[in-house]
């Protein structure tokens, strides 16, 4: 007996799903490379699945990129919408902005000039004035700053040699009286203190010269 017909519609069950979506992705591919040897056709499938997981096969003869314009060119509708014909145009319009300042800052060096009319040389002679200019300006700015900034370390240098010096006069002047305090008291203290047990200043012993 034939194998009964399958009513061609979603399959319920998850596992049975997967299992069917396995196998007959399989036998396409396997018809695609059948078709490409076979015939000597070129075949480019692309298959996603539920899970989002992409499978694809092309002709060894071809690639994606030659059948996508090979399907335009036969008149059919072009698979990017507007939103990525806009942003396929944005990448072009960069890329010749790109290549235009590579040109202009290689005649700013002074190289390929030579195709240049004399329209072209005075302007960009003009431009190279102008940039001249402002780095000079800059130069000066920043010579400027350089010089206020060390004058404000010297004025800070002078402030701390100052205050230095008023510090040492100070320490100077604290010792000098913790000196004289203590003189002071000694005075003070002997001035108490009877004759006798009074500190006598050392004399020679009179017998050592006999």
């Amino acid at each position: 007996m034939g194998r009964g017909k399958i009513e061609i519609k979603r399959i319920e069950n998850l596992s049975n799903r997967q299992v069917t979506y396995s196998k007959r992705r399989n036998g396409i591919i396997k018809k695609a490379k059948e078709i490409t040897v076979l015939c000597d056709a070129r075949v480019s499938l692309i298959i996603f699945a539920s899970s989002g997981k992409m499978h694809e096969y092309c002709s060894p003869s071809t690639s994606l990129t030659n059948m996508l314009d090979e399907y335009h060119k036969a008149g059919k509708p072009r698979l990017w919408d507007a939103k990525h014909e806009n942003l396929n145009n944005e990448i072009e319009r960069v890329k010749k902005e790109n290549d235009n300042m590579q040109i202009e800052l290689r005649h700013l060096r002074g190289e390929d000039i030579t195709s240049l009319n004399h329209r072209d040389l005075m302007a960009l002679e003009e431009t190279l004035e102008t940039g001249l200019a402002s780095v000079r300006n800059k130069q000066m700015e920043v010579l400027k700053m350089m010089r206020r900034n060390e004058k404000i370390l010297e004025e800070e240098n002078r402030r701390l040699s100052f205050a230095l010096q008023q510090q040492e006069i100070a320490i100077e002047n604290s010792a000098r009286e913790m000196e004289n305090g203590y003189q002071q008291r000694m005075r003070e203290y002997n001035a108490h203190m009877p004759f006798a047990f009074r500190v006598q200043p050392i004399q020679p012993n009179l017998q050592d010269r006999i």
